[in-house]
This record gives structure tokens, C-alpha cells and sequence, in this order.
């Protein structure tokens, strides 16, 4: 889908968060506030958490998949959408495609289908660059990669970008589709299946054994949180439909990151093997040129800064001492 620009919003504008309570959808409500706008958090609490959620922002307790969407976005006259409301975890997925769907796909649908009745200007949508593209052909996979999903998240992923493009009426929203890379950083779950960097994290500090899942010769580009909402708030501020990757361009090897990660946690301990999980590629790095180029992200956090930052983080906000957002 080829980018275009269009009237930009106004300062204070409305705007939804769905998944606004978790780690990525806080830290871009926070940013949001910050920048003069209306805030609505839309959750369900299943994975986020109400202390990540300043008392700027209005929380409504809900489910994308729920009826009533419109209603919401009527009532708080939303100009923007960001559809970052998902189930996360690839293994899941993999273990339960029909959730996953629910989640991912017909949630999207619903959030489609509510913009458009709604009137809103735009839609940005948190899609996933690796998952989509399956390994990459040659270096790295830009947005005109072919798209080769291995899991079902990121069949699902690519099936919600679809159904926005195709739900979206003729002069309706503005789609922006954003496809992250591995993200990264404060406020990052320590607890779940999802996120290696924070279960690594959590786990090193409190002196338990990290696992590595495969020879840890599997890479992945690792992108801070801090860039992710840069390139949210620009596509926004911008009012700049099209397709991005969200990454860094470095390929790291999870044997890498392992060390970096341990470094940056004062730790000393060897790493535990287990057998590769069904559903993981094994390379992802993701061509950032456009996200550089048209939205204007440039000079990504670099891995071993960002990772002793979200490091000291999670000394002070490990799982049971709560996820404050400061």
C-alpha cells in the first residue's frame, strides 16, 4: 500500500488506544497526553495492567470484540484510532489458532467496521514485520517483501491489515499500518510467554536461569519502545497512510542478546537450553528505509543502551513490585 499525506489533526484531537494498558499502548498514551491530545484507553485487562495508565487518560474496561465500538467513538467524537489491542504470543498461536483469530482477526474486523460507522479520520494499526514476512529473502525484508506468515498470529496479523484496507469506505479513514519489529523496553512483561528481553530480564535479576529456546543461533531485530512511538506518533501527527516497518535493520543472534542481556543485569549465569518452539523463523530483520525516509525516525536507540536503560527499569519494577509507569 503506497503512503499518502493527508489534512493532519488539529492540536487536542481525540484519540482511542485500544490495548492502551499494556507496555507499547502506555507508553504511546503517555506520549500522546504529552503532546496536548485527548486520551481513551480501551482494555480488557487480560494482559494490560491500570498502573501503567497515567489519570489523564480516560480507561474504559472493554473488549475490541465486543459490540458497541461505535457508540464509543461517537460519544468521545475519536478522530484517530490506534489498534494495538492483540494476542501477542506466537506459541499461542500456535497452540490455539481459534483464539488467536478471535483476537486478532475478527477483533480488527470490529474495529474496522466501527471506524468507518464512526467517522474517524484515521486508523493505525500495530501489525508484525517478522512474523508476517517469514524469513527474510536476502538481508532484509522490506515492506514489498512477499509475505510469508509461519505462524497464525501472523497469518491473523496480515489478515487484520487486509480486512482494514478492504473495510475502509472511499474517502473513509486514513489506514496506517505499522509492522514492529521485536519491541523492547520499561514496562515490558516479565511474567508472559511473550518478550524474551523481560523474561530474561526478570528472571536473571532474581537470580533464577534464563532459558534459550534452540541453539540461539536464531536472530531477531530489537527495537526500543521509545522509537516504536516515535514512528506512531509521526504517522499520526502527519496524518500519513501507507505501510512501515518499525525496526532497527540490525540482525542480532539470540545468543548475542543473551550476553548483552546478562551484562546489562550484573549477571553472571550460563544460559539453560530447551528445544526450538513451533512457529518461530528462524531470521527476522526487518529494511527501515521508509519508516526513516517518510515518517522521520531516524537514529534508533542502539541495543546495549536500550538494554541497560530497560535493565535498571525492571530492578525497580520486577514482577510483584508493580509496573509503574515512572
Amino acid at each position: 500500500m503506497a503512503e499518502r499525506t493527508l489534512p493532519a489533526p488539529g492540536p487536542g484531537r481525540a484519540v482511542l488506544v485500544t490495548g492502551g494498558a499494556g507496555f507499547i499502548g502506555s507508553h504511546l498514551s503517555d506520549g500522546l497526553v504529552a503532546l496536548g491530545h485527548r486520551v481513551v484507553v480501551l482494555d480488557d485487562l487480560s494482559s494490560g495492567d491500570l498502573r501503567r495508565i497515567t489519570q489523564e487518560v480516560r480507561f474504559v474496561k472493554g473488549d475490541v470484540r465486543d459490540a458497541g465500538l461505535d457508540a464509543l467513538l461517537r460519544e468521545e467524537r475519536v478522530d484517530t484510532v490506534f489498534h494495538l489491542a492483540a494476542q501477542v504470543d506466537v506459541r499461542k498461536s500456535v497452540a490455539d489458532p481459534v483464539f488467536d483469530a478471535e483476537v486478532n482477526v475478527l477483533g480488527t474486523i470490529r474495529v474496522a467496521v466501527a471506524a468507518a460507522a464512526a467517522g474517524v479520520r484515521q486508523v493505525v494499526f500495530a501489525s508484525s514485520g517478522g512474523a508476517i514476512y517469514g524469513d527474510p529473502i536476502g538481508e532484509k525484508a522490506d515492506e514489498d517483501h512477499p509475505l510469508h506468515p509461519c505462524s497464525a498470529y501472523g497469518a491473523a496479523k496480515l489478515a487484520g491489515e487486509k480486512y482494514l484496507e478492504a473495510l475502509r469506505p472511499e474517502d473513509g479513514y486514513a489506514l496506517t499500518v505499522l509492522r514492529f519489529a521485536n519491541v523492547y523496553g520499561p514496562r515490558q512483561d516479565g511474567t508472559g510467554e511473550a518478550g524474551v528481553i523481560g523474561i530474561w530480564m526478570n528472571r536473571l535479576l532474581g537470580g533464577e536461569d534464563a532459558v534459550i529456546n534452540g541453539d540461539g543461533s536464531q536472530t531477531r531485530d530489537f527495537v526500543h519502545v521509545s522509537d516504536v512511538v516515535r514512528a506512531l506518533q509521526s504517522a499520526f501527527q502527519g496524518r500519513i497512510a501507507g505501510t512501515f516497518n518499525v525496526g532497527t535493520g540490525v540482525e542480532t543472534r539470540i545468543s548475542t542478546l543473551y550476553r548483552l542481556v546478562a551484562t546489562a543485569c550484573g549477571s553472571g549465569r550460563e544460559p539453560r537450553h530447551a528445544a526450538a518452539k513451533p512457529g518461530e523463523q528462524r531470521r527476522s530483520v526487518l529494511d527501515p528505509t521508509r519508516m526513516v525516509e517518510v515518517l522521520g525516525v531516524h537514529d534508533p536507540v542502539e541495543l546495549s543502551h536500550g538494554l541497560n536503560a530497560t535493565a535498571e527499569w525492571f530492578r525497580l519494577h520486577r514482577a510483584g513490585q508493580g509496573l509503574g509507569n515512572r
